[in-house]
């Protein structure tokens, strides 16, 4: 069986530029052959740091970070990742029991961070809880207190109402947001860049929607949209998350259901808009649409090509990651390295 981990990481369509700062972890059990804990930092959507246990091991995901912290900074916080990742292991078992559940695949989330906006100067912080796919325990900063949607997650509500919600908020609202300025006066010229999208024309097969995939693109915010003959079209589409790549870069798709003869009779044109550069417009002809099966023009020419399979697998995990419960938490988008290993993983 393909087990596929999810991690997620937030984004913000305002006006202003958001920036921020959060860890995912991830805590797993009954998955042969993959990490039981796993610890993701990022900014403003790059990996910053990384450690799972069977590194061992906190290291830096970019250059630019290494100048921002001092020389113990990796020691002194593998050793901190490491008590959590104890207390991750611990609490699985302890879900168990209260879910009243013995063997299986069980996995146990926590994503937490701050953001910043950097016009108006601010802030907020959040930090949820997740078990087996479903919202677990949260906080609320307004109240300092946690939020408990499930009956078994009450006992864990009340002890952390008093130990824990007041030194969590002091976490989020200023040490938090004191990294968050920090990194991003290091990383400016990186996290500042801007790279164009680029733009494919995809479908499974003839009968499926034909998927206007963008993808390389930096920094994460774009629209993507249909027209039918010069006017924007809301039905039969379906517009993705937004996800990272394993370069830094992002993705996003937007579905088109329609019909051969409608093609035929009618032009339908994918938009990308995107801060790099003007506006793309492109034409849905046959010529342009690359598939897997048997057809003419380009989908033939490009049937074998490694970016063309890489291209329909990222579809593919979006469609995943559209049942996932993080995706009610702010606007999200999906962790790809470690699952993309488990994916072609032998059945």
């Amino acid at each position: 069986m393909k087990i596929l981990i999810i991690f997620i990481i937030g984004i913000h369509l305002t006006a202003g530029v958001i920036h921020s700062h959060s860890y995912i972890y991830t805590g797993t059990s009954g998955i042969p052959g993959f990490p039981e804990f796993v610890s993701v930092g990022l900014v403003d959507g790059q990996e910053v740091n990384y450690y799972d246990n069977n590194l061992m091991e906190m290291i830096p995901k970019q250059e630019w970070v290494k100048g921002a912290v001092d020389a113990d900074f990796w020691k002194r916080n593998t050793q901190n990742i490491i008590g959590t990742q104890q207390v991750f292991k611990a609490g699985i078992s302890i879900l168990k029991e209260r879910f009243n559940q013995t063997g299986g695949i069980h996995t146990f989330q926590r994503m937490f961070g701050c953001e910043l906006d950097d016009e108006t100067g601010v802030t907020d912080g959040y930090m949820q809880d997740g078990y087996d796919g479903a919202d677990f325990i949260s906080l609320d900063l307004k109240s300092t207190s946690y939020v408990a949607p499930v009956k078994e997650a009450l006992i864990t509500k009340q002890k952390w109402d008093v130990a824990d919600a007041e030194r969590r908020k002091n976490y989020l609202t200023q040490e938090c947001i004191y990294w968050l300025k920090k990194y991003v006066r290091y990383g400016k010229s990186s996290l500042e860049r801007k790279v164009p999208p680029q733009v494919s024309l995809l479908q499974t097969d003839p009968s499926s929607p034909v998927v206007c995939h963008a993808t390389g693109f930096y920094p994460d915010k774009v629209n993507i949209s249909w027209q039918k003959d010069g006017q924007d079209l809301h039905e039969d589409v379906d517009v993705g998350e937004t996800l990272p790549n394993h370069d830094g870069t992002f993705q996003k798709r937007a579905e088109l259901k329609v019909t051969p003869d409608e093609r035929k009779k009618n032009q339908f044109t994918c938009v990308v808009e995107h801060k790099s550069g003007d506006p793309i417009h492109m034409i849905l002809t046959e010529k342009k649409i690359r598939t897997n099966s048997a057809g003419t023009g380009a989908s033939r020419q490009n049937h074998q090509s490694s970016c063309f399979k890489v291209s329909l697998l990222e579809v593919f995990i979006e469609s995943v990651y559209n049942k996932v419960w993080w995706r009610t938490f702010h606007s999200l988008v999906l962790r790809t390295k470690l699952f993309i290993k488990l994916l072609f993983k032998p059945e």
